[in-house]
């Protein structure tokens, strides 16, 4: 089983660390992709710093992530898993995980990242503002440029095994789960009932899903398909209704 997760667009910035090494990233058939989008973003991120604030989507207070992708080249890094500290990511809190847990999520789970493509939990990476819908000066839409690369690299991760596909749909659109692999893909919708009544939430998405990838990587399940995923979950105390390859946890 691999567990697919997006990104989060709030991190913590190391306060100390080793510069990037492109080179010591898993999955290192991304590394030229990984060159070109960090050498793009850098450049423009150096040059008008207004435009490089509206095309990155920022706000006003948010002008520091410009200086910050400027030189992220020379910014100290930190494990993925901590940089990384977005609703889902504080569900999950993978540094108080038991030691088994961490180790799981080492083999088990994967970051799905505009700038890096797929990460490790504990790969080494600064804090960087790039989300999966910029458009690149240049090289254009960093999903275009993810999508021919991404597809082989997921299907050698997951083996035979079951992609358990956690991204936001944005990042969805990095790659989207083809063939074979797609026949051996869950993705969960999260649905939040109030008196009967049922609603996409994202704060509580975000969060379930957090404490989903807690439950699984604690527990040690090991799901092949998406039949006996819906009733590893279900064990877990889950309220969980199958609808095909989609799984709706019900909260």
């Amino acid at each position: 089983m691999l567990i697919l997760l997006p990104p989060s667009e709030g991190k913590t910035a190391p306060s100390a660390g080793d510069v990037l090494d492109l080179d010591a990233l898993g999955s290192p058939a991304l590394t030229p992709t990984r060159r070109i989008v960090l050498d793009s973003l850098m450049r423009f991120c150096q040059g008008n710093h207004q435009r490089a604030m509206e095309r990155l989507g920022l706000g006003p207070t948010q002008a520091e992530a410009v200086e910050r992708n400027a030189a992220l080249a020379e910014q100290p890094c930190a494990r993925a898993d901590e940089v990384y500290t977005g609703v889902l990511y504080a569900a999950w809190d993978p540094a108080g995980r038991s030691a088994a847990a961490r180790k799981r999520a080492e083999d088990s789970v994967a970051i799905c990242s505009a700038l890096f493509g797929l990460l490790r939990p504990g790969d080494l990476v600064p804090a960087y503002r790039l989300s999966a819908t910029v458009t690149l000066p240049r090289r254009g839409p960093v999903a275009g440029l993810w999508r021919p690369v991404l597809g082989t690299e997921l299907s050698d991760r997951v083996g035979e095994g079951l992609l358990v596909d956690l991204r936001s749909g944005a990042y969805v659109n990095l790659h989207k789960p083809k063939g074979a692999l797609a026949e051996r893909t869950a993705t969960l919708r999260v649905l939040h009932e109030v008196d009967g009544r049922r609603s996409v939430v994202s704060h509580f998405n975000k969060g379930t899903k957090g404490r989903i990838v807690q439950d699984l990587l604690e527990d040690g399940a090991e799901p092949s398909t998406v039949d006996t995923l819906a009733t590893a979950l279900r064990d877990l105390g889950w309220t969980v209704e199958q609808q095909g390859h989609r799984l709706d946890v019900v909260v």
